[in-house]
């Protein structure tokens, strides 16, 4: 086993994760966590922007009330106003860096840079590189990273627990090696930027998604979880059951994109009168609704009607990588279907990253700031992701050197060991069928019958995987106890709303509760 220690420790390398790093590393000495799968994370596949008031046309509140009301009832306001307000200088930020977003070319032009318009907005505010802003972000901001000689990146190592002191303040992580080797990675602070929890559900938008481990290391040492019922389910994913997940971004719908039924008809506008620009959780479901009277196990989304030029213009990545699966999106529309893409709940933490827990932030999707309340806006995830590690940084740089170190002499590290024998075969089972369970009982319609079947199959779950390796010692037997916790207390989450709000629908409960307010549960929740 070896140990390190830095000043301060980031768990995941995607937006929030590198910019947090780069914002410290002139001062403080950072290792960053960034397992080569990381590459195939949330960040780099966002494909269509970031959501920010930068044209002269625009204004601060509008984005504003245009937040609150996607959020249906449960955004904290001031988190709100704090994200939104912070935003332009965020993005400022990125140009300065270098991110290559797309020039705006009109004679006419009211700013720099071609703003689009996606869902749930009443302006065009989302500053793009193309249609792959998260690729053009992550690579941009990696490449400094890459090259600071106060970040140290370890891409050798995958972490599975976080450590403690004897305060029971967070000090650092307990990860292993492709080898199989323990390290321990000590921190004076440690911040989570690993993700969302969309993996626990059989269809995601990325390839490579996480199945919400920081969320649950962090409520392992005491941290809140808060609004875990609301996951977001991208309303237009690529469906092709043969080829891996691919996001059909928003900004195809904002640019004129139709969504039409199997007889070939437009079905949004009977639903909302924002028609195909409603929020995703509307858009979901209406899709859900028709995918459910029809056969083909999916509706189209058509943009043939804005031409080939326009196309390869606004939509070149999405373009090339339809054709590369067989389909002329110029010629033909795009078949989709919702699949499961944002985690709208996390560890609860305030303006600046903070958590319960001494010692540890958390920032990006695996927080939950009070932003995005029953259901996140278009293109405000990257925003999120930006704001608050640059606010999170702004604490940290503000820590006088005597209250940087914690009693790291005697960290509670936990065993783990690649060498503990473990069935794989039957750990790939259990993985599966807590997937198929989420994916059927915990989607985007939840039924009470349905809620209580998933509470039972989850909670027998982990009892196998417990006969399986009874000290959870194996670190993949770690990862799956981690991610059936997580869904149990997301199920547990579900059953709790008795209303329908947002992203958590229930035709059992089909209307807004009268008072209504952001589910908080802890470990102690669901431990038996």
């Amino acid at each position: 086993m070896s140990a390190s220690q830095s000043d301060v420790l980031i768990i995941g390398g995607g937006v929030a994760g590198l910019t947090l790093a780069l914002t410290l590393a002139d001062r403080f000495h950072v290792v960053l966590v960034r397992p080569a799968q990381d590459d195939q994370g949330a960040s780099r596949w966002a494909q269509g922007g970031i959501a920010a008031v930068l044209s002269p046309d625009d204004n601060l509140e509008a984005h504003v009330q245009d937040t609150l009301i996607a959020g249906d009832g449960l955004c904290d306001e001031r988190a709100v106003r704090f994200t939104v307000e912070n935003g332009p200088a965020a993005i400022q930020w990125l140009i300065d860096n270098g991110v290559p977003f797309t020039p705006d070319t009109a004679p006419d032009a009211r700013y720099a840079y071609h703003l689009t318009r996606e869902g749930g907005h009443n302006a065009r505010r989302i500053i793009h590189a193309d249609d792959a802003t998260g690729k053009a972000v992550v690579e941009t901001l990696n490449s400094q990273a890459s090259t600071h000689p106060h970040i140290t990146q370890r891409d050798d190592v995958a972490v599975i627990d976080l450590l403690t002191d004897d305060n029971g303040a967070c000090c650092g992580a307990h990860g292993v090696d492709t080898s199989g080797k323990a390290h321990i990675l000590l921190a004076s602070h440690t911040a989570l930027a690993t993700g969302g929890a969309s993996g626990l559900y059989q269809h995601t938008t990325t390839p490579a998604p996480n199945s919400g481990e920081g969320m649950m290391m962090a409520a392992s040492l005491g941290a809140t979880l808060m609004n875990l019922e609301f996951q977001q389910f991208h309303p237009t994913c690529l469906y092709d059951p043969e080829g891996p997940a691919f996001l059909i971004s928003e900004a195809v719908r904002g640019e004129g994109g139709q969504l039409l039924n199997e007889a070939g008809e437009r079905f949004m506008p009977a639903v909302d009168t924002r028609a195909e620009l409603a929020p995703r959780d509307i858009v979901a479901r209406a899709i859900d609704a028709e995918i459910q009277r029809g056969s083909h196990g999916h509706v189209w989304l058509d943009i043939r009607h804005l031409g080939a030029a326009a196309i390869r213009h606004h939509f070149p990545t999405i373009l090339a990588h339809c054709a590369s699966r067989g389909m002329d999106i110029t010629r033909e529309p795009i078949p989709v279907v919702p699949a499961a893409h944002y985690s709208c709940g996390g560890v609860e933490t305030d303006l600046y990253g903070r958590t319960s827990v001494a010692g540890l932030y958390a920032i990006g999707e695996v927080a939950c700031t009070g932003l995005h309340g029953a259901n996140r806006m278009a293109s405000n995830s990257l925003l999120e992701c930006l704001v608050f590690a640059r606010s999170c940084a702004e604490t940290l740089l503000a820590t006088s050197a005597d209250n940087t170190t914690h009693a790291l002499a005697s960290p509670n590290v936990t065993r783990l060991s690649t060498d503990s024998p473990l069935d794989h075969t039957a750990l790939a089972e259990l993985r599966a069928t807590m997937r198929a369970t989420m994916s059927q009982h915990v989607a985007i319609v939840r039924h009470i019958e349905g809620l209580e079947i998933a509470s039972h199959q989850l909670a027998a779950l982990e009892a196998q995987l417990l006969s399986l390796d009874p000290d959870s010692e194996h670190p993949e037997s770690r990862r799956l106890r981690h991610n059936l916790k997580l869904a149990r207390l997301t199920v547990l989450a579900a059953q709790q709303r008795h209303e329908s709000r947002g992203l958590h629908y229930s035709p059992d409960w089909p209307h807004h509760a009268k008072t209504s307010r952001p589910s908080r549960l802890t470990l102690g929740n669901i431990q038996q």
